[in-house]
């Protein structure tokens, strides 16, 4: 299946901007100043040296699924840091990701999240919302044959619309917020 048929921007790539400026993920002035945090200083940070620190790890995982952080605690700071300097220097992209999942608690989705702000590359967050504004249903279990698809998908999409990775993945979650009926 092509990238055209299996994805479908259920809005024009114009209003990506649009959509983006109106993002608004946080429920309290406590998320929203993590999420600044995860932006200027861990994003900067990891991606100067190479890896996640297990606080910065840490704070990753809270902003993504408070609910996994317990689980998340349980990794050793010298697994975080090899795991996710494995990830960011291999070549290989099924390795990327999934050298990423063998971290406890470390979902796709979560993986998604470590790429997205640790990773040079533009990598977009796997999440049900941003699943639904480009058409697609959340399958019963990710793999790397949902997630390489999406990445090239939304890589495109970012390009062809001048948007960075980060502004199109607001773009894509508000969107959801706003139309989605769950």
């Amino acid at each position: 299946m092509s990238r055209e048929s299996q994805f479908k921007l259920r809005f024009s790539p114009k209003e990506i901007r649009k959509w983006a400026s109106r993002y608004s993920y946080t429920s309290s002035n406590a998320d929203a100043d993590l999420e600044k945090v995860i932006e200027q200083e861990i994003s900067p940070s990891v991606r100067a040296k190479g890896f996640y620190k297990k606080d910065e790890f840490l704070t990753l995982c809270r902003w993504k699924s408070p609910r996994v952080v317990p689980q998340c605690e349980r990794n050793e700071a010298s697994f975080v840091e090899a795991a996710t300097a494995a990830a960011f220097d291999s070549t290989h992209e099924h390795l990327r990701i999934a050298v990423l999942t063998h971290l406890s608690g470390v979902s796709w989705p979560v993986a998604s999240v470590l790429l997205h702000f640790g990773h040079r590359d533009p990598y977009p967050i796997l999440d049900f919302r941003a699943l639904w504004s480009v058409s697609v249903e959340v399958p019963s279990q990710y793999d790397f044959d949902c997630w390489w698809p999406y990445v090239e998908f939304c890589r495109s999409l970012a390009l062809d619309s001048g948007a960075s990775m980060r502004t199109l993945d607001r773009a894509l979650w508000q969107y959801s917020k706003e139309n989605q009926i769950i």
